[in-house]
């Protein structure tokens, strides 16, 4: 066994069918009595009945995709305005993002409530989008301290953002197997983690109001993100933190569609890490497990569907390939177009 190191993250989870219930008791741990709030407009009702028990300083309800640097600061302002001592955020990554943004800048503790299958609340990466680039970074002050996982919380989430959040989740473990600075902890729980959400993700679809299903795949989205948490990410969240940060385009559903391409990408360059995913999604081939996978879900399978302009391809390239992120296989322009234009078309990896 080859040397590593393993740094485990401090963070509590409180896991179960109605645990958010415990949400006050849990802020009270914190020793927080003014939380701010944080919520998508979408959500506002929702969050508002989630803390009919808290002292709330206010709440931000104006959360977007990809964190913009002017509206991330209108949240820290208000943050500062309010007098907070807390943020609590309910919601996916987007919601999540923004606590971490108020927390990189304050210092102030997140206590998150995740409401898809994002993982972003068990890591300390945090993403800012400025000047039609997105900035990322690690800080461990932007770790959620509390982490409340409360599966009915997710019965309302539409199919196609379930099985996209998931493929997202899915994305996270995949990348981690393969990780330069992985480990045999990270890999056992980046294997369970696809295991559980490839399974469970097909009955979610099914019947959306299956709680089982729903707690499976939310246990496999903790499982994600902290296999992501002390593990680099390479070429696919390169790609997709190219194509949301200077493309606008949607988070969950670009992970999705490029993850069975990054992974043909690098199929030869990481071996172990294919084998572990063939046996956790039962297929004979990883990229191709996963696209039908995805085509079982339902899920948008190419780039041009989800706002991609193929003028647009070479420039994705060239950015991508100018600053890559450590790799299995070196970074080339070529292949690298070759990958998003067969992820702009939407073919079966072959």
């Amino acid at each position: 066994m080859r040397s590593f190191v393993y740094n485990a993250l401090p963070a509590r989870v409180v896991f179960g069918a109605g645990s958010v219930a415990g949400l006050p008791e849990e802020v009270g741990r914190l020793g927080a009595k003014r939380p701010l709030l944080l919520t998508t407009p979408g959500r506002a009702e929702m969050v508002a009945a989630l803390s009919r028990n808290l002292p709330v300083a206010g709440v931000f309800d104006k959360v977007v995709m990809h964190t913009p640097l002017e509206a991330a600061n209108q949240a820290r302002e208000l943050a500062n305005k309010l007098g907070a001592d807390c943020c609590v955020a309910v919601g996916g990554g987007s919601t999540i993002g923004f606590g971490k943004a108020i927390a990189l800048t304050s210092g102030l503790p997140v206590l998150a409530v995740p409401t898809t299958y994002s993982g972003s609340e068990m890591t300390t990466i945090w993403g800012i989008s400025e000047g039609g680039a997105k900035k990322t970074g690690r800080d461990p002050k932007v770790l959620p301290r509390t982490v409340i996982y409360d599966p009915e919380l997710t019965l309302e989430l539409p199919a196609h953002v379930s099985a996209a959040s998931g493929m997202n989740a899915i994305a996270h473990c995949a990348e981690a197997l393969y990780a330069h600075d992985g480990n045999p902890i990270v890999s056992l729980m980046a294997e369970e983690g696809i295991r559980a959400l490839a399974a469970a993700l097909p009955r979610v679809l099914a019947g959306l109001k299956d709680i089982e299903a729903r707690g499976e795949a939310l246990y496999g989205a903790w499982l994600a993100g902290s296999t992501i948490s002390t593990t680099s990410v390479a070429l696919h969240h390169k790609l997709c933190h190219v194509l949301g940060g200077s493309f606008g385009l949607p988070h969950a559903e670009t992970h999705s569609i490029v993850l069975p391409h990054a992974l043909r990408y690098n199929y030869d360059a990481a071996p172990e890490a294919m084998r572990r995913i063939e046996t956790a999604v039962k297929a004979k081939n990883a990229p191709q497990g996963l696209y039908d996978l995805e085509k079982k879900l339902g899920l948008p399978l190419r780039l041009a569907d989800i706002g991609m302009k193929e003028a647009d391809l070479e420039r994705a390239a060239r950015i991508a390939t100018e600053a890559p992120y450590p790799n299995p296989r070196k970074i080339e322009y070529a292949p690298l177009l070759d990958l998003l234009r067969n992820a702009y078309e939407g073919r079966r990896p072959s």
